[in-house]
């Protein structure tokens, strides 16, 4: 007998079981839900039906300890015992409160696992309570170490965030009261990792974060409080994408945790981290066993068949023709109109669950069937699916209802799910079509699941269900609280038909796919230590699921056949050299003459971001001197976005995006048609940046994708240039700026400022920007109700709004050269101000970890000074100075001083200061903006919009001079245009910025002339004769009148 509940909401129990009989998988729960309830599809209906089935034998549990349950085996199957709960502990026994008995499955395990603390595998059938393993482990911690478990962790690993989201809910509830605490670390949660995990007993977390967790933490002990590693769905280790990063985060924690015992003096065996696994059926679990080993022995193996299943399960696997010219959406609208049939002929008139690819599709479908089918239902059913529609808000759900049809999705509002929930779970709905995403939440089990199609929608494109996805939808049919037989019907195309038998038969051999992905693990390995030399590379591999496949299939990995042993390895190592130089030849690590090696920095971004060894080869490749343009052009190469397909019904859309006279288009125009991946996410990069709207679905989710990778992308490209600053200033700078420009998704000198607010998106910025609010600073100076009336909100959004703008951080930065003048070198003293640090102090819009760059440069594309600066390293003071040291350049004496926010645009500052040099002066090209530091051209309709923060300034000597990030302090330029609106200088138009100056020393007017007529006069590259006397008597006026 068996209880288990594996959904996020658990199956209420009665107070009643059923009397044992020769089939040992009856439950306590097989009646919950009458097989009579539903009604009969083309045929009658019993009108006397009734919730629970009347001939059921009872028998009332008496609180007494239950002993154990032996079953008399069926056909083919063994006998054995039935394990009560009450095994368990009774303070730790409420975890288990919703059955009295474990079922087979876990019985079997119960002794390895909660009185051993052996490693262990598990193979069963889905939906045979693999979970409770899992919380048999659990208990067995907490019964080994004395309460309040505050130095163990137990970290919950699963393949996919739906998952970890459903253990999340469930766990919580059952250890909760137990005093352990819970967290979720997917790539959805946003939270501190470390500080927020470490009081956390339990993590669920997937392969990808834990990888990049432990990246990061290689030297911190919270890894080393790991006691208890459970990995669900082990079997996804054979993925072509996702599978070699569960390897390499199993392998490095096996490793870690065995050099940590190394290290100490007396290790305790208790002290050792455990490992337990749960696989569907597969062929090679005796594989995942060995891999999974202490060391000493292999890990315990619990296989079991689907003889062992608590509900017998009907697999079956139709295959549909699909010509070569049919596309998936047409391949998937001919299934619809063979749904009637299959669920006729498989439903034993029982509830069915049918899983399409996208939410339209689940309403076409059930849209079909109810013109296809009658469910010839009694009146008090009919009655019972009236009162339903009645509370139904959805119109043609309320409709589909009455034929006692239902569709589920997110998009339908929560009341209409939780009802079309309650009516499918009590049997009331014989007929249910939903998306995937069921299957990994809401637990609906029904007695037929049907797998429309084995390709869904995601991400903008037709593909695969994954094999995890597959298995549980097949584990939605028969739950063990529902059913005593059940039935799983998978639709797919003749070509796919053979594999997905392989697949539901459990007869796939897994193999490990890290021989694809090994140069970047090999990196990570080393700059966690884990590898110093190429034996220690060999010591590695063997912790691996690659080294114990390539021993029995050689051939799979592209090793011959018949090699023994030291063959194989001999050929690993190989592979390792191989991999190991690469990545030494672009400087990601160091080698000696021995072949030992340790990491470098760029080394460590490369781990620290994920990035793949391809586009680390191609940021190797910068010159120094990229635009802005030719930035986006290398990023769009990153193999991080090879998986962004261009479709051809795409092309016209990106092309019209690209260039078109009627319609807003991407700043930098990409020359020819839209004919590669590259140029797709070149595009849609822009037009993100340029908030120009892309209304193809398809396209706005490949935008999300991009932006997803190119956010590390982007700022592993400036860390990198960073640690490379020499001749690399342009470069520099303009990664800095696109990383920035990647976190707001604006262009850095984007109007839409007022979108980067909460609560503001695009269609309220656009209206801002046409009531001219296009700068923080215009948006702070306006009336709250003028704003409200802009976006048409009610009060008090628009002091909500003026708020959010009052409290986001002003910078000024000040440059002041001391009066040590020297022909190659000038002394400056560079000073940041937090102008509103005291307002800041009591309230922040920007995030704590929020900063800005300070970036100066010279005339010959060299980085004079670099410095990061946080903004809580500006509020403890409200400002930061520092002198730097300027050597004169070549090409000129003018400097480029820049600080850019790493998230807002808007609040960058950016500006020319010339330094005081003896001797004569040398001229450079004068680069008074952004935008002239980014040679490419800027569209006409972006012109005539000045760069937030460009303050371009003249300034010979030592004075001090001080520049505020507020870019709407202006004045008329000196320039004497006849007509200003259609001469050629943009300062006729849109004014120049004023630099507040703060004199050390006032000078008259006279005294300004005389410096600056000296000036002019030693800047002269030879002096004439004639002209001598005029500068000795200058000279002699000069030293007559103080300077």
């Amino acid at each position: 007998m068996q209880g288990l509940k594996e959904g996020a909401q658990g199956d209420r129990f009665h107070a009643r079981f059923s009397e044992v009989t020769a089939d040992p998988f009856m439950t306590s729960g097989d009646n919950a839900q009458g097989p009579t309830r539903g009604p009969a599809l083309f045929g009658a209906c019993d009108s006397s039906t009734s919730k629970h089935d009347q001939n059921t034998r009872t028998a009332h549990v008496l609180p007494l300890t239950p002993l154990p349950l032996t079953v008399r085996g069926g056909l083919g199957v063994e006998s054995g015992t039935l394990r009560p709960v009450t095994e368990i502990p009774a303070q730790f026994r409420s975890v288990f409160k919703e059955f009295p008995y474990f079922n087979y499955i876990q019985s079997k395990a119960l002794e390895d696992l909660l009185y051993t603390s052996k490693n262990v595998v598990a193979g069963a059938p889905t939906g045979s309570g693999k979970t409770v393993l899992f919380e048999l482990a659990i208990i067995r911690l907490l019964m080994q170490v004395p309460a309040p478990w505050s130095n163990i962790k137990v970290v919950y690993m699963a393949p996919i965030k739906a998952l970890c989201s459903q253990r999340y809910e469930n766990w919580k509830q059952k250890f909760g009261p137990l005093g352990l605490i819970c967290k979720e670390l997917t790539g959805d949660t946003e939270m501190d990792d470390f500080f927020e995990i470490q009081d956390a007993h339990l993590i669920m977390t997937t392969p990808e974060k834990w990888d990049s967790m432990t990246r990061k933490w290689s030297d911190n002990c919270l890894v080393q409080l790991v006691r208890l590693f459970l990995i669900d769905e082990v079997h996804v280790v054979k993925d072509a994408c996702r599978g070699a990063t569960l390897e390499v985060v199993v392998s490095r924690m096996k490793t870690n945790h065995s050099s940590h015992s190394r290290g100490k003096q007396n290790p305790e065996s208790h002290n050792a981290m455990r490992f337990v696994a749960v696989s569907a059926t597969i062929p090679n679990i005796a594989d995942i066993a060995d891999w999974l080993s202490d060391g000493t022995d292999s890990a315990t193996c619990l296989e079991m068949d689907e003889s062992h299943r608590p509900v017998k399960l009907r697999k079956v696997v139709l295959g549909f023709p699909c010509s070569s010219n049919q596309t998936e959406f047409k391949f998937d609208l001919s299934l619809n109109y063979k749904m009637a049939n299959v669920i006729q002929t498989y439903s034993d008139q029982k509830p069915t669950l049918v899983f399409c690819a996208t939410r339209k599709g689940v309403q076409q479908s059930a849209s079909v069937l109810a013109k296809d089918a009658r469910f010839i239902v009694s009146i008090e059913h009919k009655q019972r699916l009236l009162k339903y529609a009645n509370s139904i808000l959805d119109s043609k759900l309320r409709d589909l209802v009455m034929y006692g049809i239902g569709f589920h999705h997110a998009g339908i509002d929560t009341s209409d799910r939780k009802i079309i929930e309650n009516a499918f779970t009590l049997g009331d709905l014989p007929v249910l079509f939903t998306t995937s995403t069921l299957a990994m939440g809401v637990n609906l089990p029904a007695h037929l699941v049907v797998i429309k199609s084995t390709m869904h929608y995601i991400g903008g494109m037709f593909q695969e269900y994954s094999d995890t996805d597959i298995l549980q939808m097949i584990g939605r049919a028969g739950r063990p609280q529902f059913d005593t037989t059940a039935t799983a019907v998978i639709m797919t195309r003749f070509q796919t038909k053979d594999r997905y038998t392989q697949l539901v038969s459990g007869a796939e051999t897994i193999e490990s796919s890290l021989h694809k992905h090994l140069i970047e693990h090999l990196n990570a390995e080393i700059v966690l230590h884990t590898i110093s030399d190429v034996n220690v590379a060999l010591d590695w591999i063997r912790s691996t699921f690659l080294y114990i496949r390539a021993l029995k299939n050689p051939s799979h990995y592209g090793f011959p056949p018949g090699l023994d042993r030291a063959g194989i390895e001999a050929k690993l190592q190989e592979l390792c050299l191989k991999n190991l130089n690469a990545l030494a030849s672009i400087g990601l690590i160091a080698m000696d003459e021995d072949i030992n090696f340790k990491p470098t920095e760029t080394g460590k971004l490369m781990a620290r971001y994920c990035i793949a060894y391809d586009t680390m080869t191609q940021f190797s490749t910068v010159s120094g001197t990229e635009t802005l343009s030719e930035l986006i052009i290398l990023i769009s190469k990153g193999k991080e976005f090879s998986d962004v397909q261009l479709r051809v019904n795409e092309k016209r859309t990106l092309n019209t995006l690209n260039r078109d006279k009627n319609r807003q288009t991407i700043r930098y125009p990409i020359d020819g048609k839209i004919k590669n991946n590259e140029m797709k996410v070149n595009c849609l990069i822009q037009a993100q940046f340029g908030c120009i709207p892309v209304q193809e679905f398809g396209l706005t989710q490949d935008t999300g994708k991009i932006f997803r990778n190119g956010t590390r992308v982007t700022k592993c490209l400036s860390e990198f240039l960073i640690q490379h600053a020499k001749t690399n200033f342009t470069a520099l700078l303009n990664s800095l700026i696109l990383a920035k420009c990647f976190r707001a998704k604006l262009w850095e000198n984007s109007q839409f400022v007022s979108k980067q607010l909460e609560k503001i998106g695009l269609t309220l910025s656009t209206a801002m920007v046409n009531a001219g609010l296009t700068s923080f600073h215009r948006i702070e100076q306006s009336n709250a109700r003028e704003l409200e009336l802009i976006v048409n909100r009610h009060p008090p959004f628009g002091n909500q709004i003026k708020e959010a703008v009052i409290h986001l951080p002003k910078y000024e930065v000040s440059l002041e050269q001391i009066p040590r003048y020297s022909v190659t070198t000038a002394e400056v003293i560079v000073t940041v101000n937090l102008t509103n640090y005291e307002l800041l102090m009591l309230r922040r819009t920007a995030p704590d970890n929020h900063y800005v760059t300070l970036l100066i440069g010279n005339s010959d594309n060299h980085v004079v000074f670099q410095q990061k600066l946080t903004d809580s390293l500006l509020l403890r003071s409200g400002s930061w100075s520092k002198k730097i040291e300027v050597t004169r350049a070549l090409k000129g004496e003018e400097l480029s001083v820049n600080l850019i926010s790493s998230e807002y645009v808007g609040l960058d500052i950016v500006h020319k200061y010339s330094a005081w040099y003896s001797g004569p002066k040398r001229f450079g090209t004068h680069m008074s903006s952004r935008e002239n530091l980014q040679t490419d051209s800027v569209p006409a309709s972006q012109q005539g919009a000045p760069a937030p923060s460009t303050v371009p300034t003249s300034h010979q000597g030592p004075s001090k001079e001080i520049y505020s990030s507020n870019p709407d302090q202006k004045r008329q330029c000196n320039h004497y245009c006849k007509n200003k609106e259609l001469c050629g200088h943009d300062c006729c138009k849109v004014g120049v910025s004023v630099a507040l100056k703060s004199a050390k020393h006032p000078e008259s007017s006279f005294s300004s002339y005389l410096r600056d007529l000296k000036c002019r006069n030693e800047a002269l590259a030879e002096t004439p004769v004639k002209r001598l006397k005029d500068l000795v008597t200058l000279s002699k006026l000069c030293s007559l009148w103080p300077v």
